[in-house]
């Protein structure tokens, strides 16, 4: 074998698309929490080639907290981050789920809403929906599937993706794809309300 030959069989082992551990959610067997009104799914690697292909004409929310959109990192691609729950202010522990008490923004829809007219998207026009690992974007899509929107898709495995058995968000999701994604903000990308 040549060494060109060599370095070839090399760069595709070495490929995050064939290396990686990103296992696709099947859509057939959603759980009910992942489930949507309109039924329109796509996995992280759909959404990013909807986007990419689409590009201003199909709008892609981030809808996790603002934390997680800092710190955890957001795709490279997403037009804004309007969370549809946000942590009480002021916080106050929820003792049943063992976590800081979130509520539903009560501005979700009409923030959504006010971006897409400035894009130009109307209620025909695509828009994509994300949030850790689909079960808030499901959410997220019904609100603007009762508003309206009759092409709301839901990431079905999310920014990070779903559990593995080890307890980590390691099998799915925008990052485990591979997909382009930065810790890096924009003001326009930023929710701010």
């Amino acid at each position: 074998m040549n060494c060109k030959a060599f370095g070839l069989i090399l760069a595709l082992l070495a490929t995050p698309a064939l290396a990686g551990p990103y296992q696709p959610v099947d859509v057939s067997r959603l759980p009910q929490s992942k489930q949507t009104g309109l039924g329109l799914y796509l996995s992280a690697p759909e959404a990013f080639k909807m986007k990419s292909e689409g590009g201003a004409k199909v709008l892609f929310i981030d809808v996790r907290t603002r934390g997680e959109f800092q710190f955890v990192g957001a795709s490279a691609l997403v037009d804004r981050n309007i969370p549809l729950i946000e942590l009480d202010s002021p916080p106050r522990w929820d003792a049943r789920s063992g976590r800081y008490a979130m509520s539903l923004n009560p501005d979700f829809v009409a923030d959504v809403s006010a971006l897409a007219a400035r894009m130009n998207i109307g209620k025909g026009d695509p828009i994509i929906v994300m949030c850790r690992s689909g079960e808030r974007s499901a959410r997220a899509a019904d609100l603007l599937q009762a508003a309206g929107y009759g092409k709301v898709y839901s990431v079905v495995d999310g920014f990070e993706g779903d559990m593995s058995r080890n307890g980590r968000r390691e099998v799915n999701g925008w990052k485990n794809a591979d997909l382009p994604w930065t810790y890096t903000m924009t003001e326009g990308q930023a929710s701010v309300r």
